[in-house]
């Protein structure tokens, strides 16, 4: 079809300017030329075979910590400042950036192999198809995520052209319509041909990305080629949502930056007064004398080169590799895999997943995201009569197009149906024809409808069982069988559905002449437009039942055909089409009368209040943001109100049904008497803070009749206010404003397609798996990220603080106190490996009782685990530390001598000595931060240990010292310390000083301070223990035969799964009867 078009001169050239709208005719080049539009070459990768170097190298030394390297490097080609070879900072900026190379190249050759350079793929004018009417159907997928098929219908007119190459040749349309923009759900444009003007909407048009089904063939024309189409216009860059722990970063590694700065400029002074003071002795041997003030300047850049380490050039890199990796957890857990729909969870960043597990506030939509959006006809009200109340089922053999699935339950109101009840006909006449359902017969009497949402489908499929079967439509006409009469309705316009009209009308004409305009949306748009007399519409409502008011009003012939041309002239304007348009709509959809209402059930999905009750105990304070009314919402009020213990419910209503919200509040606060009033504008300059603090006073808000644009108003309040972490799940279009919003954003793969799902940051099948996604993952994931930054931060500013006191003895001479070589595989081999697996593997407690404990998630909404003052904590720490590693180190090896009588009290046997106490050191530090030990935790510890003295007996050998001397001078230095008791007992002396006071502080905190994790943990090691009595012990006197048999033969150990049962139920109700309070 592309290359047919290509043909007929519809290609396009290059772009120039800004386009206000698009002209162009087709089989005319020349012109079509002259505009310079795009032509469909589309490029998404961002690198070339040339370019990838260079560019990519580009873009990583705009980081801060690449960036401060590469000026290191510099400094340490200068042989008056660098003290260090040049190898110990190549090697780790090397790798990082190899890493992170290796990364973006990865992700752009995945970019580039989906580019299809194709001209074949193209914005489409739909001019004629294979299928009869003129129709083609499509899939979605690639656009919205949308599986289910659509259907698109070309022009009468154009649908003569058929598959005939010289009617295609011959055709001369010319088309204006709009500039190329990213939204897939509107079209406006204008088809001239033959002097007459026809209405171009989105109904007409094949975007670029979706797929052919059910058809033969199509052919169209090109609107939009390339960058125009509305696929490419819609990639453009997705905000870059940055974690609270990043931004935290970020601080934190600028505040290092500085405390570097005043470090080296300590050490300079130190340099520039040794030199003044004790420099002039040494001067007799120094070619040029003594310059205390320049030595300063250039110890100052030395020592910003030995002192580097305290700045984390490696932290991001493995920042990111921690991410990923639990990102992989959430997408091969199979506990949130709904078998279904064959739908796994899906972590589609790997940026948020420690933001997981510090979520405060919930923000959900409810109907598909908390319901399960599969619509049932449950109840209806025709004519102030309610039918749908009996428990008997409806017997439908009678109709032999009745769909068999179908259930109803009350015989009376068949009864009325074929007795020939005008009303009652009226009524389902109305919903067999007021829809956009496109049906589908495959077999004789076997119907299938493709239908927008559930609603409609519920609704026509309803009709059909009462004997009003929709049967068939053509862009004129709709034809239904009323009664098993088969009868032709003419279709004069559609007055379409959306949100802000909140209806939809069909205006028809009968076989006997008869206009009339039949109506159906919401009951407040329609009672704006008659006399209300539905007297059930609310009861349905206070069910929990989804409610329409229907409605109709016959139309004068003379009436009809001025409104007709005046719809004509709108419906083919360019400008403020939809506006001229709802004008109209406005104008005829007046005076209607009330046919009655329909409710259409939709149930909770499963473990609904559940999770809410999970998430309740978790202090997550959960918003529901729906378009419904009060009453539809009811069911989920009453989830609510049991799962959160509370006792009333306070509505706030809204002028004009703008905002409604339902307020659980805790029994023992009350509002304030300045609370909302009913003629408030809730989401106002002058009242949000009112509607924020009153709201915050609840454990659960429902808001209710909310826009997709007040839900995303409603989540920035929060946020703007609110110095807490937020999330925000839906699963239709209408729930992507509110997602995007949020600091997460979660997607449902419901009923209503997948354009929640593609703007979301996480998505699964079922809100259910909600709770694990934070209790589990989010919790595990958050202190996972925290226990590796202490940790990080921890070693790298204790190696960079010894350097620092060894300072004092060495003149201020920016002399190293340890090993090149060890400087630099400190970070790339010795502590990396064990910390990773640390932040991969660790678990304080197992997913089952993270769900037992919900109170174990609200550390990480408190920022308990990391933060400023927890960054502090580290720096303390890591400076006592460096103290006991340097000067213990220091002391033990003062005027110390070896066993036969040889000194050892040399530079490098120092090195040696201190290097080794702080490995060990911070090993064993990261073994006490260890709660989940596993087969890769042990092996990387300990084998980065090993790793470590293979490597210094490696490097201090003969034959290292022979091949390269400069390179490798600590010979012998580890066979002549290592051999020496008086070493290896300093090692395990330093050890005991670094741990002690780490053991004794959470000791301590254990018995003075425990924490809900610390409380958990003794029930877990402790579960049948009691409290010790002051009542005197008669074991002396009362003593029967012990268990000594039983211990010493290790049954005891082997517990039993009944036995775990027990235990976890014994420690649930002691931390109960214990009264802990989270």
């Amino acid at each position: 079809m592309g290359s047919l078009l290509s043909r007929l001169g519809l290609e396009c050239g290059g772009k120039a300017v800004k386009e206000e709208e698009r002209h162009l005719r087709a089989n005319d080049r020349e012109l079509n030329l002259s505009y310079k539009y795009s032509d469909n070459a589309i490029k998404t990768s961002k690198y070339n075979i040339f370019t990838f170097l260079p560019l990519n190298l580009f873009e990583q030394f705009q980081r801060l910590a690449n960036a401060y390297f590469l000026f290191l490097l510099c400094l340490q080609s200068i042989p008056e400042v660098s003290s260090l070879p040049w190898y110990t900072t190549v090697v780790p900026l090397v790798l990082v950036l190899s890493m992170t190379m290796a990364k973006d190249g990865s992700d752009d050759m995945v970019s580039s192999t989906s580019t299809n350079y194709s001209i074949k793929t193209a914005d489409l004018l739909l001019l004629s198809s294979s299928e009869p009417l003129n129709l083609v159907y499509i899939e979605t997928a690639e656009l919205d995520g949308e599986t289910n098929l659509k259907v698109k219908q070309a022009l009468t007119v154009t649908g003569k052209l058929e598959d005939s190459v010289e009617k295609l040749a011959n055709f001369n349309g010319e088309v204006h319509c709009e500039p190329p923009n990213n939204r897939l759900d509107k079209f406006t444009g204008t088809l001239t041909l033959k002097g007459e003007t026809y209405s171009l909407d989105n109904e007409r048009i094949l975007l670029r990305g979706c797929t052919l089904r059910n058809t033969q063939w199509c052919f169209g024309l090109v609107v939009f080629g390339g960058p125009d189409t509305k696929l490419m216009q819609n990639c453009g860059r997705t905000t870059f949502k940055r974690t609270s722990i990043d931004r935290l970063m970020n601080v934190l590694v600028l505040s290092i930056f500085g405390f570097l700065m005043i470090m080296c400029l300590f050490l300079a002074i130190g340099n520039g007064i040794w030199e003044y003071q004790e420099g002039s002795k040494f001067a007799a041997f120094l070619p040029k004398g003594v310059n205390a003030p320049f030595s300063a300047f250039l110890t100052f850049w030395s020592y910003v080169i030995i002192l580097n380490t305290v700045v984390p050039i490696s932290l991001y890199v493995s920042v990111e590799i921690i991410r990923l990796g639990n990102s992989f957890y959430i997408n091969w857990d199979r506990k949130m895999y709904y078998p279904k729909n064959d739908t796994p969870a899906e972590a589609r960043t790997t940026t948020l997943n420690e933001e997981l597990g510090q979520i405060k506030y919930i923000f959900s939509d409810k109907t598909g995201t908390l319901t399960q959006n599969v619509m049932t006809f449950n109840k209806c009200s025709i004519n102030g009569k309610a039918y749908g109340e009996k428990t008997e089922k409806v017997d439908f053999s009678w109709n032999n197009l009745a769909d068999p699935k179908f259930c109803f339950h009350d015989n009376s109101l068949v009864e009325v149906v074929r007795d020939g009840n005008p009303e009652v006909q009226a009524f389902f006449r109305l919903l067999a024809l007021c829809h956009t359902v496109m049906p589908e017969e495959k077999k004789e009497g076997e119907l299938y409808y493709q239908a927008q949402s559930p609603d409609e489908g519920a609704l026509v499929t309803a009709a059909r069982n009462f004997g009003f079967v929709f049967r068939s439509r053509t862009p004129e006409s709709i034809t239904v069988v009323e009664m098993g009469e088969l009868v032709t309705y003419e279709l004069l316009a559609v007055l379409d559905f959306n949100n802000v009209r909140k209806r939809m009308s069909v205006i028809v004409r009968s076989p006997e002449g008869k206009l009339t305009l039949y109506c159906k949306g919401a009951d407040t748009i329609i009672f704006e437009r008659l006399n209300p007399s539905c007297s059930n519409l609310t009861e349905f409502a206070g069910e929990g039942l989804r409610t329409l008011a229907l409605a109709y009003k016959d139309i004068d012939p003379e009436y009809m055909e001025d409104w007709k041309l005046r719809h004509h002239v709108a419906n083919t304007a360019m400008d403020e089409r939809e506006e001229k348009l709802d004008a109209l709509y406005e104008e005829i959809e007046k005076g209607l009368l009330l046919l009655g209402s329909t409710a259409v059930e939709d149930k909770l999905q499963d473990g609904v209040p559940q999770t809410i009750e999970q998430l309740s105990k978790a202090d997550i304070k959960i918003w529901v943001l729906t378009g419904d009314k009060q009453g539809g919402s009811s069911s989920l009020e009453y989830t609510i109100r049991t799962c959160s213990n509370t006792s009333r419910i306070v509505p706030i209503f809204h002028e004009q049904s703008f905002i409604t919200f339902l307020l659980p509040i805790p029994p023992h606060l009350t509002l304030p008497p300045t609370s909302l009033s009913p003629q408030a504008f809730a989401l106002e300059k002058d009242m949000e803070i009112e509607l924020l603090r009153t709201a915050c006073m609840c454990q659960t808000v429902i808001c209710c009749r909310v826009t997709p644009l007040q839900k995303a108003q409603v989540v920035e309040l929060v946020k703007k206010y609110k110095q807490a972490v937020t999330l925000a799940i839906g699963d239709g279009a209408n729930d992507v404003s509110m997602i995007k919003a949020a600091h997460i954003g979660v997607g449902i793969s419901g009923q209503e397609g997948m354009q929640a799902v593609l703007s979301s940051d996480y998505s699964f099948a079922q809100f259910r798996y909600l709770q694990r996604l934070l209790l589990v993952h989010g919790r595990w994931s958050y202190l996972r990220m925290c226990k590796f930054l202490r940790y990080f931060f921890y070693k790298n500013f204790t190696f960079t603080f010894v350097h620092f006191w060894y300072g004092f003895f060495c003149g201020f001479s920016a002399q190293t106190v340890f090993d090149e070589w060890f400087i630099t595989l400190f970070n790339l081999v010795y502590t990396a490996l064990p910390v990773l697996s640390l932040s991969l593997f660790d678990q304080d407690v197992n997913d089952w009782w993270s769900f037992q404990y919900p109170q174990l998630y609200t550390p990480g909404q408190l920022n308990q685990y990391f933060s400023k003052r927890a960054f502090v904590y580290t720096v303390l720490h890591s400076g006592y530390s460096s103290l006991v590693l340097f000067f213990i180190p220091w002391a033990a090896m003062y005027d110390t001598v070896r066993d036969d009588g040889k000194e050892i009290v040399d530079y490098q046997s120092f090195a040696l000595l201190a290097q080794t106490c702080l490995l060990i050191a911070v090993s064993i530090q990261l073994g006490l931060d260890t709660h989940y030990w596993t087969a890769m935790n042990q092996f990387f510890l300990w084998g980065s240990l090993s790793v470590y003295f293979a490597v210094i007996f490696t490097m201090y050998s003969n034959g290292m010292f022979l091949t390269l001397t400069s390179s490798f001078p600590f010979i012998g230095t580890a066979r002549n310390s290592l051999n020496q008791p008086n070493v290896w007992l300093t090692m395990l002396l330093t050890t005991v000083l670094c741990v002690l006071p780490v053991v004794a502080y959470r000791f301590l905190r254990i018995l003075l301070w425990p924490t809900i994790n610390d409380k958990i943990h003794k029930l877990l090691l402790f579960p049948h223990s009691r409290r010790t009595s002051t009542r005197r012990s008669g074991y002396a006197f009362s003593h029967a035969q012990g268990y000594g048999d039983l211990v010493t033969s290790g049954k005891f150990l082997r517990r039993t799964p009944k036995s775990r049962l027990n235990s976890a139920f014994i420690a649930r109700h002691r931390i109960k009867n214990e009264n802990t309070v989270i």
